[in-house]
């Protein structure tokens, strides 16, 4: 049997490593059977020493259904400004506003962001489809059969969320992400999007799981998120 304390440091470099959630059944399945008890317990023990009350700078966050290490909330003013200095890529402000536009008015096409932005989104889609913080889910049955976009498991992931269900409130959003522009605060607060079949050429996947365009597709937004309806 493996000595106890190798398994509870496997569990930690396990989080540590993964870039995505991991679910406790996967994490145990590291372990033969015969250290699957003990696992169980180690996981325990891993749980308890990052509890996010614990005075450690990172914690053990349970997030679309799985475990990964995180940074403290607590200490997130301290990374913005290492990432201020440093310099490293993040998302631009016209990105984060198509993003919670998706988010929040989901599933809408390139050409209804538009209108609300004043602008093209197309290289922004683009962005947010190659970091898979959107999806194309489908086509919106009106003149040209434009790309309906939505929110995917990255996203979820990336905002620390167990569903779409748990987004905060608009002002929430904006005061932790960045403040949006004067007029989109007007047309961005959540409506239900038209879903039924005589508007959308096909059922749009749940929000929050993700699917990974293929690349001609991912080529072919460009061109029609450009389109006018």
């Amino acid at each position: 049997m493996t000595d106890p304390r190798e398994i509870e440091a496997a569990i930690e470099a396990a989080l540590f490593v993964t870039s995505q959630p991991i679910r406790r059944r996967k994490l145990l399945e590291v372990f033969g059977s015969r250290d699957r008890e003990a696992a169980q317990e180690a996981l325990e023990r891993v749980l308890e020493r990052y509890q996010a009350h614990a005075n450690r700078g990172v914690v053990v966050e349970e997030v679309a259904s799985g475990l990964r290490l995180v940074t403290r909330p607590e200490l997130h003013g301290y990374l913005r400004e290492l990432f201020e200095i440093t310099g490293q890529n993040r998302l631009s402000m016209a990105a984060l506003e198509t993003l919670a536009i998706v988010a929040y008015r989901q599933p809408i096409t390139g050409p209804e962001i538009q209108e609300l932005r004043g602008v093209s989104p197309s290289g922004v889609l683009r962005t947010l489809l190659e970091r898979r913080l959107i999806r194309i889910a489908g086509r919106k049955l009106v003149v040209g059969k434009p790309f309906l976009y939505a929110t995917t498991r990255e996203f979820l992931i990336h905002f620390g969320l167990e569903s779409i269900e748990d987004l905060p409130p608009l002002e929430e959003f904006e005061e932790t992400f960045g403040p949006m522009a004067s007029a989109e605060a007007d047309v961005l607060p959540f409506e239900e999007s038209p879903s039924s079949p005589d508007q959308v050429a096909e059922k749009p996947p749940q929000p929050g799981v993700a699917t990974e365009p293929a690349a001609e597709t991912v080529a072919a937004t460009e061109a029609e998120v450009s389109k006018t309806p």
